[in-house]
């Protein structure tokens, strides 16, 4: 599976590039700047881009931008976005096509290997990976008004996970609760916020997703 990295930090670049190395991953490119992750994402179109969100030389939303490009070049390109904060706008950015094969993780999340190679791993079959703090800011985001507003705890509980990527069984797993229960809620879930449910677990995801983006 090829990788185009870009990160600014030289440390944390080689480290990164070490970890996927070890787990199997080629590494197509390893870039330090926005123009070179451009470029580097053109040249190679690879199975999975993991950007850091601000690059040189702005040091804003290089990442970010360079890889929506990319996206729209090569719609669906697998990206997973690396930030130090969670930055609503960036999210919402990220999953306002609803193509799926997206991520968002904070940088935290890296010390954590396990996890962040899972995470690289579902975004490049195609699935989602958000970080929890990325998407307890979204669930928040749309006030009382939102249809949001509606769902019990566990609901939030069980939406949330399936937002991650989680499938029910990892959700059952998680929250201690029956398979069937979780089915339960799911249906629940899409019933309050309008959408219909679907048998394939990625699909809805990604439904949620995008409801989440217009709230």
């Amino acid at each position: 599976m090829r990788v185009v990295l870009a990160e600014d930090l030289h440390i944390l670049r080689d480290g990164l590039v070490l970890l996927l190395e070890s787990h199997g991953f080629t590494i197509a490119e390893a870039v330090g700047d926005g123009p070179s992750l451009r470029t580097a994402l053109a040249r190679h179109r690879p199975d999975v881009a993991i950007v850091d969100v601000r690059l040189p030389p702005t040091f804003t939303d290089e990442g970010l931008q360079a890889a929506l490009a990319a996206r729209r070049d090569v719609p669906g390109l697998p990206v997973l976005v690396l930030s130090q904060h969670v930055e609503q706008l960036y999210a919402r950015e990220l999953l306002a096509d609803g193509a799926g094969a997206v991520g968002y993780l904070l940088k935290d999340r890296v010390l954590n290997a396990d996890q962040f190679i899972d995470a690289v791993r579902r975004v490049a079959a195609g699935g989602t990976a958000m970080d929890p703090e990325v998407i307890a800011k979204l669930l928040t985001a749309g006030g009382t008004a939102s249809p949001l507003a509606r769902l019990t705890p566990r609901e939030r509980d069980v939406l949330e996970l399936m937002a991650q990527g989680r499938s029910n069984a990892a959700i059952s797993q998680r929250l201690f609760l029956s398979e069937s229960a979780v089915g339960k809620h799911t249906a629940s879930i899409f019933g309050k916020l309008r959408l219909p449910p679907s048998s394939d677990d990625n699909r809805r995801v990604l439904a949620v997703l995008a409801y989440l983006n217009e709230t």
